[in-house]
């Protein structure tokens, strides 16, 4: 047996053997209410209506009940769950957030697959936002695996996620609940380093991160059954977890010298103050405050590192609001109307350490300065001492023991969704559709608490006046408003210090999205129009559609001066596109169902000379009822959004380290020359504060689409000899080309230095004084381009049966993913490498070989009460770093990693109990991470994006045990 059929096996077992998270099958699953043999429907993936129409993709269902049992309150994280999703933005990221929660399939990245309501776009791709979904209303979600750029246009690269929501609600619907957290914080070895370090441990037990919600939703047939209005409303409120209330986040992790063990890191931007002369008699050498409050500077060493990670957020405060209606009524069978207006309020906080002036930003200092103390005065300016002349410097310096308060980004985001159309039966087996939908979402961000570094700076430059320490530009009358500010000892700024630096910095945005649609589909069955050996006639969809988008960015002055860009920019896309549906032969011998499906849509944008084609085969064949074999390919596309064309340039922070800092560079000076290092500069450049660098990141316009090849085959599998038993399995191959997206700064850093390639190393752009990269001079070039290639590729598995016994009836559900590969090749003739296994720097989140998730049901045989053990599986993962490939591995001289060199397999259960209170009334209760199992502790400078708190917060679980209870109604 292959290592491949055995792991399989092994799999299809465990599924058997636990159920699964969710129902997971190879076509659309069941709706709650039955669909009639004879009834026209859409099947996510095709345009074509005809009765009884599967899907030809493979398809991924989540229905309103499982996502009850899991106790979610936010769509997200349901989806996060299955093992073809990779998790993005989530409530568990903070530093960096932009409050919005999107999918990410095939780890291929959220932009590259679609979101849609019912068949139609979600918000703009850019500023999609899943919270947006109210959850009162889903029926089911599809997940649908492989390309649909033919049927639903660009983006739809590695698949198309579909919310299918109620519109035909006739009564009442509520649901309520209410969860928390409550975590043991019992890692005997974390703690016991986090008191050796002088840091507060967390709490033993702490009760924390509850969420409420509640939705609520009525409808109502009118016209005798002609029409429908459904409107709802959805509350939720999720009370924030600092990481100071984890063992595993309490302090930062760093390694120890032999990376074997770690050690309580932190930022050299401390409380004390960290000094860096770049002029004067001690250019380049490193001093900090003493403890004592006194104004004396002595070395500085890593003792004065500065604990940021307990007041920052392992999960956001957030309180979001939704409310919208649903509507249609038939006319005559030729017209109906319909529509629906969707809203959006949501307002979230992220939190981080206190702000600072921060290393990286060169401040001035003159020598006449009566702040200075005596012996700083001469190490910063030597003979200079006492008089007018100034001074250039770093400073980090971090307030924290005076008035300084946490860093909180306030976003609001309200977004705003309305569609409208006329659809009818023209005549029998032709119909038509015409829609327009408008979408928008507007963000407001404030940065609260933050130091204005342009008013630092003045307030630093202070001479004495009648023995008043006073600031130059108060004299000269620049700022009259300046008042100094003493870092030139521990807690040295005044209550007036603090209220004049501390300046909020306001960003808003604006996207906006206009989609005309129009379709008329056919099936000719009752027109004769059919091969000889079908049943069924040939399907047809033709279509037009016209997409306009546009972005507007805005910045106040302030952040404007911290190097934030406004920016705006618009394109337009007009689209025709064609789908056909021919069955070969049905109900014959070996011959049960043959059927071919091909489609083909022309797109021409506005920001390009040329038009793109993108179209699709698929083949059907059922030999016999039992079994299906189907097959697909389709060549996507997925041209730039407005962000990539039109984003502003800005300088942010990437995870990474300078091979040429520090008095003994692991690089040679021959290479550090190839980054624009000088002899001069060689041994006395700053290392990147906390492992964080800067890149400089941006849209252009010069971007042209990307392009993909999707390959599908697979089985469905239903025994009649086994009722209720379904197995699906799938193979699946994308690839694609041109990819758009920044070069990864650490690849920029490995090519570089490993290789001594002259594209990577012309990325480097150094402050021309200090010669580092980071701070507002020094950066790696990061934006937007057509790169290379990626490609991936593996195996779905889907189980779903059910049986009744004496005591009652047992149902398991099962989904897993065996990847194949996951290769990047950065840029077109360069070396490629392979993230299956791996995690760490290049390779961001885990990406084990397997994973899986697996449900088991009991329900008793009055169907009064029922119990469900839910098991996630996460396969083991390698560090990057400490692979062979020149693409992945750390740089030369740099020690290999020990500690984190694995992360091993995490099995998670979950369990929830439901009871029938009434004919319409059911309580459910449950506890997610049953056994409370800690997430794996991982060094600081390993993660990559949406790393957070020493670990990934969106791959493991990192709030503990979580308990829930909610009821739901229907009247």
């Amino acid at each position: 047996m292959t290592k491949l059929a055995s792991l399989l096996m092994t799999a299809a077992g465990a599924a058997l053997a636990m159920g699964m998270a969710q129902p997971v099958v190879a076509q659309t699953s069941p709706d709650p209410e039955p669909i009639t043999e004879d009834a026209a429907i859409v099947v996510t993936g095709s345009r074509i209506q005809q009765p009884g129409v599967t899907s030809n993709s493979p398809i991924t269902a989540v229905d309103a009940a499982e996502i009850r049992l899991q106790g979610a309150t936010n769509v997200e994280s349901v989806l996060n769950r299955l093992p073809q999703v990779t998790p993005d933005a989530n409530d568990n990221v903070s530093n960096g957030s932009d409050g919005t929660a999107r999918i990410n399939l095939r780890n291929l990245g959220s932009n590259r697959n679609l979101v849609l309501v019912n068949g139609l776009r979600l918000l703009p791709v850019q500023a999609n936002d899943v919270n947006f979904i109210p959850s009162a209303l889903i029926r089911r979600i599809d997940v649908v695996s492989g390309g649909a750029s033919a049927v639903y246009g660009s983006d739809a690269i590695s698949g198309v996620v579909n919310f299918i929501l109620r519109d035909d609600l006739d009564g009442v619907s509520a649901d309520v609940q209410y969860g928390f957290a409550n975590h043991r914080n019992d890692n005997d070895a974390r703690r016991a380093l986090i008191r050796r370090t002088g840091f507060q441990t967390a709490l033993p037990s702490p009760v924390d991160g509850q969420r409420f919600d509640a939705n609520f939703a009525v409808g109502k047939n009118i016209g005798d059954g002609k029409g429908n209005i459904t409107a709802y409303f959805g509350y939720r409120r999720v009370q924030p977890i600092n990481q100071a209330n984890r063992d595993v986040s309490a302090c930062a992790l760093d390694p120890n010298a032999t990376r074997t063990d770690f050690v309580c890191g932190g930022s050299p931007n401390n409380e004390f103050g960290n000094f860096q002369p770049l002029t004067g008699p001690n250019a380049n050498t490193s001093y900090n405050n003493t403890r004592d409050g006194q104004k004396t500077w002595v070395p500085y060493d890593s003792s004065f590192l500065y604990n940021y990670a307990p007041l920052n957020f392992f999960q956001r405060d957030d309180e979001r609001y939704t409310f919208g209606s649903f509507a249609k009524y038939e006319i005559a069978p030729l017209a109906e109307v319909y529509g629906s207006a969707m809203f959006m309020r949501d307002h979230t906080f992220s939190q981080v350490a206190p702000s600072a002036l921060f290393l990286g930003q060169t401040y001035t200092v003159n020598c006449d300065n009566p702040l200075l103390g005596a012996q700083q005065g001469a190490l910063l300016c030597g003979n200079a001492l006492g008089t007018a002349a100034n001074q250039d410097l770093f400073i980090g310096y971090r307030p924290v023991a005076g008035g300084a308060l946490p860093r909180r980004n306030d976003i609001t985001l309200k977004d705003t969704r309305v569609t409208g159309g006329i659809r009818g039966q023209i005549a029998e087996g032709i119909r038509y559709d015409a829609s327009v939908l408008y979408a928008q979402v507007l963000r407001n961000e404030t940065y609260q608490n933050d130091i204005d570094p342009v008013r630092a700076n003045r307030a630093l430059q202070v001479v004495n006046v009648n023995g008043t320490p006073t600031c130059r530009s108060v004299v000269n009358g620049t700022d009259p408003a300046c008042v100094p500010i003493d870092v030139f000892r521990y807690n040295g700024i005044s209550d007036a210090g603090f209220d004049y630096i501390y300046v909020p910095t306001r960003v808003s945005g604006k996207d906006k999205m206009t989609t005309l649609t129009g379709t008329i589909s056919g099936d000719l069955t009752s027109y004769g129009i059919k091969l000889p050996w079908a049943e069924q006639g040939i399907g047809l969809v033709f279509g037009v559609e016209h997409r306009r988008e546009s972005l507007e960015f805005r910045a106040d002055a302030v952040a404007q001066a911290k190097g934030t860009r406004e920016s705006e920019g618009r394109f337009n896309v007009t689209e025709g596109f064609t789908e056909i549906r021919v069955p070969i032969v049905q109900e014959r011998p070996f011959f049960h169902e043959l059927t071919l499906t091909g489609g083909y849509r022309f797109s021409k944008y506005s920001t390009q000379d040329d038009g793109v084609s993108t179209y699709k085969g698929e083949i059907s064949w059922a030999p016999v009822r039992d079994l299906r074999l189907r097959g697909s390919y389709n060549r996507a596309i997925r041209a730039p959004n407005v962000a990539e064309l039109f984003g502003p340039t800005i300088v942010g922070n990437v995870a990474s380290q300078d091979p040429c800092s520090g008095a003994r560079p692991s690089a040679t000076l021959e290479q550090c020359a190839r980054t624009g290092v000088t002899a001069a500069q060689y041994g006395r450049i700053i290392a990147c504060p906390t492992d964080v660098c800067s890149g400089q990141f941006g849209g252009n316009v010069a971007l042209k689409p990307e392009t993909a090849d999707t390959y599908t085959a697979g089985a469905v599998i239903e025994p009649h000899f086994i009722p209720r038993l379904t197995l699906s399995v799938d193979y699946f191959n994308i690839k694609v080309k041109d990819y758009i997206a920044a070069i990864d700064p650490f690849q920029t850093i490995n090519q570089c230095f490993s290789a001594g390639d002259p594209f990577f190393c012309g990325l480097f752009k150094r402050d021309g004084r200090t010669g580092t990269i980071f701070g507002t001079d020094g950066y790696i070039v990061a934006t937007t381009q057509n790169t290379g290639s990626l490609r991936t590729s593996g195996i779905d598995l889907g189980l779903n049966y059910s049986v009744r016994t004496g005591i009652g009836r047992f149902s398991t559900s099962a989904t897993g993913t065996w990847l194949d590969e996951l290769v990047n090749q950065p840029l077109p003739g360069l070396g490629s490498y392979d993230c299956k296994g791996l995690y760490g720097p290049v390779c961001g989140q885990p990406q084990p070989g397997w994973r899986h998730q697996a449900r088991l049901t009991w329900t008793d045989p009055s169907d009064f009460a029922s119990l469900s053990l839910n098991w996630r599986y996460i396969g083991s993962t390698s560090l990057t770093r400490n692979t062979d490939d020149p693409s992945l591995e750390r740089p030369d001289g740099e020690v290999a990693y020990v500690n984190n060199a694995r992360i091993k397999a995490y099995n998670y259960f979950d369990l929830a109990g439901t009871a029938q209170l009434s004919k319409d009334v059911v309580l459910r209760a449950g506890v997610n991470n049953l056994f409370d199992r800690d997430p794996p502790a991982i060094a600081q400078g390993l993660l990559a994006v949406f790393g957070n708190g020493n670990t990934y917060p969106g791959v493991y679980d990192v709030v503990g045990r979580y308990l829930f209870i909610g009821v739901n109604a229907q009247f």
